[in-house]
């Protein structure tokens, strides 16, 4: 019942994920943020189950870092998101396997900015946009229908309301509050907060 959700411009990448920390039929926090820094320009998004979202994220981003200092340079998105992909197929085959879902976003110098898809089974895809969990359901086929190549930072935020109103309007679960990132040549900024309007009058 949680949801991410990632649109890739062409200079940027647009990112999301729902606040909300429940379990059960109980919604213990509305403020808990689901995305996690690797680097200054890459940011993981996590879903799944709580401890195994907070574990296996610091588990990477610290694996990112040692790799950083051991060789002095930082991984790129795509060898990020393969060297991520690795441990979880790794941990997936041994007694203690990871339940996480992700969407994995950054931006590289040499090939610009960059969405991956990840699910517990660690299938990989690179995509232009891409949603998980439950809200996945009502605002992948409204990204399908209204995305462009070309998309500029503007659309794709107004693209991103139209996805969280629709959440809103059509999902049993309550998702209040969306927190939102872009990550551009310049870094990883915090955009303000989606709170859904609900459907329209």
């Amino acid at each position: 019942m949680e949801c991410l959700i990632g649109i890739q411009g062409k200079d940027f990448v647009l990112v999301a994920c729902d606040t909300v920390s429940a379990r059960s039929i109980v919604s213990m926090k509305q403020d808990l943020d689901k995305m996690h820094k690797l680097n200054d320009n890459l940011l993981m998004l996590v879903v799944g189950e709580s401890g195994d979202t907070v574990q296996f994220a610091e588990y990477m981003s610290k694996n990112i870092q040692l790799y950083k200092m051991r060789n002095g340079y930082e991984l790129s998105p795509h060898a990020a998101a393969n060297f991520t992909r690795k441990n979880l197929a790794d941990y997936l085959r041994s007694s203690t396997p990871y339940m996480v879902n992700l969407l994995l976003a950054g931006y590289d110098k040499d090939e610009g900015p960059a969405l991956y898809f990840m699910d517990y089974l660690a299938s990989l895809n690179k995509v232009p946009f891409g949603a998980h969990g439950y809200g996945s359901f009502f605002t992948v086929s409204i990204l399908d229908r209204h995305y462009r190549e070309d998309i500029t930072l503007d659309e794709a935020q107004k693209l991103l309301a139209k996805c969280v109103n629709e959440i809103k309007q059509r999902f049993i679960v309550n998702m209040p509050t969306f927190k939102v990132r872009c990550i551009t040549k310049d870094g990883i900024q915090d955009l303000p907060n989606i709170v859904a309007t609900g459907p329209p009058a």
